[in-house]
């Protein structure tokens, strides 16, 4: 099942997206987001609700919104694929344990919205990730029991004001989070649609050009792993979303770097979740 967030006609709703159209789920259940129902526990709900129904929304006459709108927190892990480490050339040994920092809500925009650069920085860099959903709230989540966890998936374009991350030591909490600079999106998959023994294979293209191509079997720490460990020390709730991180070749990486300018587009894909699409654009 695949679920869009959206507006349409000066008003915000949700629903179930099937081929080029939208069962909008408005009046058909409870719930007024998808947000509500992962909280309620409600996706067979949701999916009862939409069979059968006749799809009223065309996709190309919505704006599409990061699937789960007002998502509590927001979790991204660093360095998680092989070889990323050996990217940074700084001669430390690969970390034990996973790098995480925060992103706000604001940061991030929508499936075909652009991306903004800001006027702070040309160093503007993608990173193309999957990102869970958590369904079902928990605290010290054994390994063996995570995935029960996760509600969904998603596609992240993890957008970085390179050069504001290292404003300070041990600190990039102010070049992750630029207002519009990423992306979540199209939809929110289902877990039930997607083979958790399945390596996904991601990838993310510049204006076309291939420039990240990995599957989740070179992650560092598995999607049980993050859930495992960052429950340790926080509840994850139904809505949270973990993005877990993004394989070599963003832009910074090459030499000379390759910024995000005015006028790309940049696709990222994983075929069991879809295509996220953002053409960039200077801030106004």
């Amino acid at each position: 099942m695949k679920i869009a967030s959206f507006t349409a006609g000066g008003r915000t709703s949700f629903g179930v997206v099937t081929g080029e159209e939208i069962v909008d789920l408005a009046g058909k259940t409870a719930h007024a987001s998808l947000l509500d129902a992962l909280r309620a526990g409600a996706l067979d709900e949701l999916r009862k609700a939409a069979a059968g129904a006749k799809a009223t929304v065309a996709l190309k006459d919505v704006k599409l919104l990061p699937p789960v709108p007002g998502a509590e927190k927001i979790l991204c892990i660093g360095v998680n694929y092989g070889n990323r480490h050996a990217e940074y050339k700084d001669n430390t040994e690969a970390a034990k344990y996973p790098s995480m920092f925060f992103r706000t809500p604001g940061s991030f925009t929508g499936h075909d919205q652009p991306l903004i650069r800001p006027p702070e920085s040309t160093q503007f860099d993608y990173e193309g990730e999957i990102a869970l959903v958590i369904g079902k709230q928990g605290r010290r989540i054994a390994k063996d029991q995570a995935m029960e966890h996760v509600a969904g998936y998603t596609l992240c374009n993890e957008g970085t004001i390179r050069d504001w991350t290292r404003h300070s030591k041990f600190n990039v909490t102010q070049g992750k989070n630029f207002d519009a600079t990423g992306s979540i999106g199209p939809y929110f998959v289902s877990a039930d649609a997607i083979d958790p023994a399945k390596p996904l294979h991601l990838i993310t293209k510049v204006n076309g050009e291939m420039r990240q191509d990995d599957t989740t079997a070179n992650l560092l720490f598995t999607f049980p792993d993050l859930i495992a460990y960052v429950s340790t020390f926080m509840t994850l709730r139904a809505g949270d979303i973990i993005v877990t991180g993004t394989p070599v070749g963003a832009g910074a990486r090459f030499d000379p770097p390759r910024w995000l300018k005015p006028g790309d587009v940049v696709e990222i894909s994983v075929p069991e979740i879809g295509t996220l699409r953002n053409g960039v654009a200077d801030e106004k």
